[in-house]
């Protein structure tokens, strides 16, 4: 994350995003896959470090192997083989949805990862209870601890989508998109941009 000044004189927190150039490396029609959508691959591979079957896919697009390849429900008839989709499909203004993987946090416990406030004090001979989840159960009826209890467990490293972000500013000729606020994921981490 970094800061700009807005339009406005404003001082607005804002994230960097690298978007494209994208290459479409297939178009699929009702006719040959029974769906409408276009495939694009973004960010080079080495070819010996791409399968065979992978490395004669791109080709066929005439490009080289890339490490991301996703789907977007765009129109076919406006794309062909090859084309590239820039960073020129965005303008100041809109506002777009990012989806990425969160950080990973590992395995935390109930203080942390569901906001719980302990136990209480350290009295009456309570030294080592401060950040413990408490009673987590019933007795003899259900004798069980019901699912979807909050307990401690593996935090972060999930999918998650950060709507309604504002486009500060488009640099069409390094392919960067300035937009407001946070995006999930660490720094150089990939992210899906949904207009």
């Amino acid at each position: 994350m970094t800061s700009v000044y807005d339009p406005g004189g404003r001082f607005v927190a804002c994230t960097i995003i690298e978007a494209g150039p994208c290459v479409v490396t297939q178009i699929k029609t009702e006719a040959t896959d029974g769906y409408r959508a276009v495939q694009i691959a973004f960010d080079d591979k080495k070819e010996k470090n791409t399968p065979k079957p992978l490395v004669g896919h791109f080709k066929k697009a005439g490009t080289t192997p890339k490490r991301i390849v996703r789907e977007f429900d765009l129109d076919p008839d406006a794309y062909k083989l090859g084309d590239l989709v820039t960073v020129d499909l965005f303008e100041q203004g809109n506002f777009i949805d990012v989806v990425g993987t969160s950080k990973g946090k590992g395995f935390q416990g109930v203080v942390k990862r569901h906001g719980f406030g302990g136990v209480g004090g350290q009295t009456h001979g309570q030294h080592n209870r401060g950040r413990a989840p408490g009673s987590i159960g019933a007795c003899s009826f259900p004798a069980r601890v019901f699912k979807g209890k909050r307990l401690g467990g593996r935090m972060g490293n999930a999918r998650v989508k950060v709507q309604n972000l504002k486009v500060l500013q488009v640099i069409p000729e390094k392919n960067l998109l300035i937009v407001t606020g946070a995006v999930p994921g660490a720094n150089g981490s990939y992210v899906l941009i949904e207009k």
